[in-house]
């Protein structure tokens, strides 16, 4: 609705307690790929696309996420957790599937 930022405003106490959404558009494949290489390096883990057990990681979260930049860094947090409960090195599409299992994110 334009202009209701500015409508608002004239009542701060309102104003202050409202919040705005932004639709963000979901990631692509290269920026898929650069966002899950910085995870795999935050848990000391290098990401190489050309081994089939990466790549095969990469296109499970890709079709859990369907690219939402949220649900990725929900997705690690338990991956991380999943990785140390089991005293893992490597992410499989069965960790990802253990991790995902802990959330609650519609079907995939």
């Amino acid at each position: 609705m334009p202009g209701i930022d500015k409508r608002l405003s004239r009542y701060p106490q309102l104003y202050s307690r409202i919040g705005f959404a932004h639709q963000y558009r979901p990631l692509g494949d290269d920026e898929l790929a650069f966002v899950l290489s910085r995870h795999w390096r935050k848990l000391g883990l290098t990401l190489d696309l050309t081994d089939f057990t990466d790549a095969q990681a990469v296109a499970t979260v890709g079709r859990i996420t369907r690219g939402n930049f949220r649900l990725v860094h929900r997705l690690f947090v338990q991956i991380e957790r999943v990785l140390k409960i089991n005293d893992l090195t490597v992410i499989t599409s069965d960790v990802i599937d253990a991790a995902r299992s802990t959330l609650v994110i519609g079907d995939t």
